[in-house]
């Protein structure tokens, strides 16, 4: 069984984007008919040279080689271009690419891939969402708005939840780090307590802030909020400085968390070492792929730290998400998002039930994948998955974030 043919389709979810404002979906084809899919999360180029990247790194490294060969074909994408070193959008596209593998070998085995990984560790999983606007809200005046965040909240409740996340702060911008304006911090402070006196003792707050802040800013903020007690202060400042994140993990009384922009175990193990966070959000599509993310898991062990797969793109990455989490021991929670879109595209073959996901049992992801419809809604934009703006933070009029994807306005 050798890897033979890979296609790309790169697939806009419908408004409002939740996920993203594209998903790039690889499928590969073995010589003997065998088709595994996978995700990309890589962002930081644009999807038609994202796709230039995903080719040359499968001619390049994987087509004619066996699926099972993972370690191998991990090194060659690794070492490439004399490297060694954890490279963004080649870890990015080979992430993709190995989640396919693991489906291969998995629908060639008849067995879901977390049987692969060692085995059924987890029976069921514990899920988080995002609070996402309800049908009644304002889609422009929700994400300052603390009472409608409680409303959402209350609703993830009574669907099952058990962990809710939000990032009122604002704003996400290129500068770097930060210092929060103070009606920045007011208004964290208020959303934490309107949730927290909504869902009361029944849901865990997740505080995010995707690496805005400067050091000294994050400790003020991560501060005013320990009286509603978050279950993690995620990201508080940019990724690169892990003894500045140490520094902040020590000096607030809040679990911090991070990952999703690292890509490797050269890159989480410092964050280990360093005391910088004790719960690691890997995006599998990025990070390096299943296998790199199960070294990862293990080595958090041994930090006593935990994993929470993080999630803001397609199904596929997170069915890969769901296996390694079965897999595991050191499982905190796993990221979800239900749009109808997400569902429709691996035809409801997973879903949460009650703020749990059962792990799959049907071979390979467990996914069956609507091609035709990944194919109707081709992405004709011009942003990436995600971006970041230009201006400064607010100082006078505050700052607001759409989520991460804004909605198109007319």
């Amino acid at each position: 069984m050798k890897l033979q043919d890979l296609e790309i389709i790169v697939t806009a979810p419908p408004a409002p984007g939740w996920g993203g404002r594209y998903w790039i979906l690889v499928k590969l084809t073995t010589d003997d008919g065998i088709v595994g899919w996978g995700e990309c999360y890589a962002a930081s180029v644009g999807p038609t040279a994202m796709q230039a990247v995903i080719e040359d790194v499968f001619a390049r490294h994987m087509q004619g080689q066996s699926p099972e060969d993972i370690e191998l074909m991990f090194r060659r994408a690794y070492s490439s271009g004399f490297t060694q070193r954890p490279d963004l959008s080649v870890m990015g596209a080979f992430s993709g690419l190995e989640i396919a593998c693991w489906d291969i070998l998995g629908k060639a085995r008849n067995r879901p891939v977390w049987a692969l990984l060692g085995g059924r560790m987890n029976d069921r999983i514990r899920a988080y969402t995002y609070l996402y606007p309800l049908p009644q809200h304002s889609l422009a005046d929700f994400w300052t708005s603390p009472e409608m965040a409680a409303e959402a909240a209350v609703d993830c409740v009574a669907r099952g939840y058990t962990a809710l996340k939000f990032d009122p702060a604002g704003p996400y911008t290129l500068r770097g780090g930060h210092m929060p304006g103070m009606r920045d911090i007011a208004m964290s402070v208020a959303f934490c307590k309107a949730i927290r006196d909504a869902v009361g003792g029944s849901a865990d707050l997740l505080f995010g802030t995707h690496g805005q802040f400067t050091t000294a800013g994050a400790i003020r903020l991560g501060q005013a909020l320990e009286p509603f007690s978050p279950l993690w202060f995620e990201e508080p400042i940019p990724p690169d400085a892990v003894e500045e994140m140490a520094k902040v993990a020590r000096a607030v009384r809040i679990p911090v968390a991070t990952g999703e922009r690292l890509t490797t175990k050269s890159e989480f193990a410092p964050v280990l070492r360093s005391g910088a966070a004790t719960i690691l959000q890997p995006a599998l599509g990025r990070a390096g792929g299943i296998w790199e993310m199960k070294k990862v898991a293990a080595l958090a062990e041994v930090y006593n730290a935990q994993m929470a797969p993080h999630l803001y793109a397609g199904p596929i990455e997170w069915a890969a998400n769901i296996h390694l989490a079965t897999s595991i021991p050191n499982l905190l929670m796993c990221e979800t998002i239900e749009t109808p879109f997400h569902d429709q595209l691996i035809k409801g073959s997973i879903r949460v039930e009650n703020g749990f996901i059962r792990p799959p049992e049907a071979p390979g992801l467990g996914i069956e994948v609507d091609e035709d419809l990944a194919r109707a809604h081709p992405y004709t934009g011009t942003g990436l998955h995600l971006e970041m703006r230009e201006e400064p933070c607010d100082y006078v009029e505050g700052n607001a974030f759409e989520g991460g994807a804004p909605a198109p306005r007319n």
